[in-house]
């Protein structure tokens, strides 16, 4: 058994996973959504396997690293980051329907990886020799994985208002097994308040090792800009949230164009910006 293997049956199971929760959707019959959820934790368990065979590959190929250092390994572990959050926000709330909209970005980035990037195991580049790259790259990608869940969930309520705004909602269509909007309103700010300090967690330890590896805390890199640009644009959700009393749809648009943010920070940074972090973009 290989890791690639592994990662294959994981971006099945996701698939799986995803048309399982359509056709819940589409259906409104509870089997399909538990279905749909089992096949989400196997696929979980499959790649948690799989990252752990892929550490140990490295250590047999004499490079011994954690598979985090380059795209193809930070996409599969954003990936693996997204399915764990809405993992443990249907432990807790049960809105098996959310799946429908936080599947895709797992199935999304599994597919690039395994399709799209060199699967190679290659030696880390000086500057990511340290212990500092757990750390930082871990804590960005809870932060990431919690927003792109709040996204999920802000679609989902931008859909549902939509229809009750437009009349259109009927007590026995799809728009039932939405959970309310006030709920989902809830959940949008309970994800990007997980979100939010462990992207906080991610810039001091980012600037720690830029300490350690480049003799500077902040250089104003286009990943370092970037990721201070996604910190304000949800420090201006939670402060609005706060102090103006912002919710409902104002809200949804702005964990939208956070996690558009991020997703630039993380993706469009690396693969059309030059700079201290560019390592990570041919990879």
């Amino acid at each position: 058994m290989t890791s690639s293997l592994l990662f294959n049956v994981t971006t099945f199971a996701y698939l799986i996973s995803m048309l399982l929760f359509f056709a819940f959707l589409a259906s409104r019959t509870k089997v399909l959504g538990t279905a749909g959820m089992l096949a989400a934790y196997a696929g979980l368990l499959a790649q948690t396997v799989a990252i752990g065979l892929r550490w140990k590959e490295s250590y047999d190929l004499g490079v011994g690293h954690a598979p985090l250092s380059n795209l193809y390994e930070s996409v599969v572990f954003f990936a693996w980051t997204i399915v764990l959050i809405y993992a443990l926000l249907d432990i807790k709330y049960r809105y098996r329907v959310i799946g429908a909209f936080v599947m895709p970005f797992a199935l999304l980035g599994m597919a690039w990886a395994q399709l799209g990037l060199n699967t190679g195991i290659e030696p880390l580049v000086p500057a990511l020799q340290s212990n500092w790259l757990l750390y930082h790259v871990i804590t960005c990608f809870l932060g990431y994985a919690a927003f792109a869940v709040a996204c999920g969930i802000s679609i989902m309520y931008l859909i549902k208002a939509a229809c009750e705004s437009g009349g259109e909602c009927s007590s026995g269509g799809i728009m039932a097994m939405f959970p309310p909007i006030k709920v989902l309103d809830d959940l949008n700010y309970r994800a990007i308040m997980v979100g939010f300090p462990l992207l906080t967690l991610g810039i001091i330890t980012g600037a720690a090792w830029a300490n350690y590896a480049w003799g500077t805390y902040w250089s104003w890199d286009p990943k370092e800009t970037w990721s201070l640009i996604v910190w304000f644009v949800y420090a201006a959700f939670l402060h609005a949230r706060f102090t103006r009393g912002w919710v409902g749809k104002r809200a949804a648009w702005l964990s939208i164009i956070g996690f558009a943010a991020t997703i630039f920070c993380y993706l469009g940074v690396n693969l059309f910006l030059s700079g201290l972090h560019s390592y990570g973009g041919g990879k």
